[in-house]
């Protein structure tokens, strides 16, 4: 998601940004945004929002249904890295997507709750 880490944001700012893209009872329940791009995790999916172009007025949504997560690893920030590495493996997909995230996100928190979303989900 772009060679900046993302940091987290509030999940209510997510849902009144992007809240024309849920589902009625889809809830985020986290969030990360970087210069231009967002991710965020809902309780139904992941979302990739990628902005794109020059002025940015092209926008990609990616959605991933929880079911779709194949694995998914997250790796903690180490004394000279400046981020921590989310990865997840999608079916269909030969390489996985990559999110760096700020070193002051709780890598633990962010593995819990992405055990809980996918492995529910099976």
């Amino acid at each position: 998601m772009g060679l900046f880490s993302s940091h987290e944001v509030d999940p209510a700012e997510i849902h009144e940004k992007y809240g024309h893209a849920l589902i009625a009872g889809e809830e985020v329940l986290a969030a990360f945004r970087s210069l231009r791009d967002t991710a965020f995790l809902t309780n139904l999916r992941f979302v990739l929002v990628d902005v794109q172009g020059i002025t940015g007025s092209k926008i990609a949504f990616r959605s991933v249904p929880y079911r779709s997560i194949t694995g998914f690893s997250v790796e903690s920030a180490g004394t000279f890295d400046l981020d921590s590495d989310l990865h997840l493996w999608v079916t269909g997909q030969a390489t996985p997507m990559v999110l760096k995230v700020s070193r002051n996100a709780d890598p633990a928190a962010i593995q819990r709750l992405l055990a809980e979303q996918v492995l529910a989900k099976r």
